[in-house]
């Protein structure tokens, strides 16, 4: 099914775009009247996605963070957060709750997990030394009307 409206972002891996990515996901999906709940989800999964370039896919430097967005016929919306960085060795270890490669006493190992609970659908591609694509999926129910 092809999508009815999509958009692509680009920026850096700094703390200070996942504000940015987030606000951007909001105002993009709006036109699509989601529920506060369903955009509150939504928003809190690309932050954790978005963070997770920021603070391990590139070590120590900056570099790009993709962000695509499409919205299908039937409501589905299909985000996705994408990196050019060092990837992730064991994916599967990677999205067990509480493992984390970083620093244990800032980092909660909880970043899948969280996207996992707000979204409908998550994957993660990831190849060493090449980069993470994270793919999440949420259908948008029709607001019930008031009559």
């Amino acid at each position: 099914m092809k999508a009815e409206n999509s958009t692509k972002i680009q920026f850096d891996s700094l703390s200070v775009n996942e504000g940015y990515a987030r606000g951007a996901a909001a105002a993009f999906l709006a036109r699509y009247d989601p529920t506060v709940p369903q955009l509150a989800d939504i928003k809190t999964a690309v932050s954790e996605a978005v963070t997770n370039c920021i603070v391990h896919a590139y070590p120590d430097q900056v570099g790009p963070v993709y962000l695509s967005i499409s919205v299908y016929p039937d409501r589905q919306v299909r985000i996705t957060v994408a990196d050019k960085g060092v990837g992730i060795p064991d994916v599967a270890q990677a999205m067990e709750p509480l493992f984390t490669t970083g620093d244990p006493e800032e980092r909660s190992g909880l970043g899948f997990a969280v996207m996992q609970s707000f979204m409908d659908r998550v994957r993660v591609l990831s190849r060493p030394g090449h980069g993470t694509r994270v793919v999440m999926t949420k259908h948008l129910s029709e607001k019930e009307s008031s009559t």
